[in-house]
């Protein structure tokens, strides 16, 4: 039976080491949300990270507004945001209205602000293995592994999903440990080769966003598993990884809810707290 890599317990962690960063800063770091409308999820996360940022110190700051503002409009917005000095971090919530560009929008947040870690700037920095600010999810991915204390070189690494904001980012960073990763996607699982690679798999990473899409039994025995989906099933949330049958064969695996969500939250605030670090 695997072991339960909680995220939470490595948040609180995280959130009492930077409770005593913030205390040496020259004044507490200040984080300007955006948020476009009012879509539910949105809410419900914006309500999390203002009381973990609370908790810590970090002055919350959140701009509601309308779905029916402009991208021009918005796009004004970010820009007074990034010249404010009194700013040290900009999160534009998900998800944005259809009629705004959201690759636009994270191109136009400040690098040097960009505490979510999507600027091409600060990708850029990943790929070359000297970030200091990187992508919250892919981040909180690594932190969640690094506590199982499993030396990732050389290990088989599969990551299901390449996205920009988990998939692509995470692959840099598991190179920069050495691991010898494959990255599938759509095409992988259209040509009938999903189910191969995951069978392989010594580490396995999901992101898509599509409960029961990795089944119990492709899981290699002593495997770790890492379900970044989230996925509402009637009333229940659940992951990308059928989970009762995987955790009868991995050796550590993520609850959902409880595994990597609680982490990236906090991560995000790290983030914050050395951005700050480094405009001072």
């Amino acid at each position: 039976m695997a072991k339960l890599l909680e995220g939470k317990l490595i948040a609180e962690e995280i959130k009492k080491e930077l409770s005593l960063t913030v205390q040496t800063l020259k004044q507490p770091p200040v984080l300007a949300s955006i948020l476009v409308g009012a879509d539910p999820g949105a809410l419900a996360y914006v309500r999390g990270q203002e009381k973990t940022a609370q908790s810590i110190g970090i002055t919350y700051k959140l701009h509601q507004l309308p779905e029916s503002i402009s991208e021009d409009e918005l796009i004004d917005f970010i820009l007074g945001l990034n010249a404010d000095k009194n700013v040290n971090g900009i999160v534009v919530q998900m998800p944005l209205p259809k009629h705004i560009d959201y690759r636009k929008i994270s191109e136009l947040v400040s690098a040097k602000k960009d505490i979510e870690g999507m600027h091409p700037a600060n990708m850029g920095k990943v790929l070359f293995g000297r970030a200091r600010i990187a992508a919250c999810t892919a981040t909180a991915v690594m932190e969640l592994l690094n506590s199982t204390g499993v030396d990732l070189y050389g290990k088989e690494v599969v990551v299901v999903g390449h996205s920009e904001i988990v998939g692509k980012p995470l692959a840099l960073l598991l190179l920069e440990k050495f691991a010898t990763v494959t990255v599938c996607h759509i095409a992988t699982s259209k040509t009938d080769r999903l189910e191969e690679h995951v069978r392989r798999a010594e580490v396995l990473i999901v992101a898509v966003g599509k409960p029961g899409l990795i089944k119990g039994d492709w899981i290699k025995d002593g495997a770790i598993v890492i379900d970044v989906g989230i996925n509402c099933r009637g009333n229940k949330i659940v992951g990308d990884v059928e989970f009762a049958e995987a955790e009868k064969r991995a050796s550590f695996i993520t609850p959902v809810p409880g595994g990597v969500g609680p982490l990236t939250v906090a991560i995000l605030m790290r983030n914050l707290v050395e951005a700050a670090k480094l405009q001072q």
